[in-house]
């Protein structure tokens, strides 16, 4: 059994462990040069946490356990394909490489797909359902927010 295989197998474990615990059917593996680093279920259901998906857990183990909120180097290895708020939080972690072992396509008749989130996502902010508003706030006489953090981050 190759590499990749292997810790596919691992995600759909931890998933199917998941599952006998009453979780949701999803788990992850972060590996970074042939090592698990970390592991992650979905836990949405036991912490009230919309965003407790097994990615998200494992990336947060991932960054804690190699002390870095960047994680080049590393690979993700899900049971199931990830939603876009995992695959947005894994290449904001600078992941950049990723394999699952089940598909949208096979989750749709179990009501566990997130391919129509992935086509809303795919419009144009303007044609999505969700109303977005960018609303510049004038303070004056006050340094602007991310000037603020700038000048904190070279005196740090």
């Amino acid at each position: 059994m190759d590499e990749e295989q292997r810790f596919l197998r691992e995600a759909v474990s931890l998933a199917r462990s998941n599952m006998e615990n009453g979780g949701r059917p999803f788990g992850a593996v972060v590996v970074k040069d042939s090592v698990v680093i970390a592991t992650g279920v979905n836990e949405m259901a036991r912490t009230g946490d919309p965003t407790s998906h097994a990615e998200l857990n494992a990336l947060r183990a991932a960054a804690k356990a190699l002390q870095s909120l960047r994680l080049e180097g590393c690979t993700v290895y899900a049971s199931g394909q990830p939603c876009p708020m995992c695959l947005a939080a894994m290449r904001m972690a600078g992941i950049n490489e990723i394999s699952y072992a089940h598909s949208n396509t096979q989750a749709e008749p179990y009501g566990l797909s997130t391919s129509a989130i992935y086509a809303e996502l795919a419009k144009p902010v303007t044609e999505q359902a969700m109303r977005f508003r960018h609303v510049p706030l004038e303070v004056q006489d006050a340094v602007p927010l991310y000037a603020e953090w700038q000048k904190r981050q070279q005196t740090s």
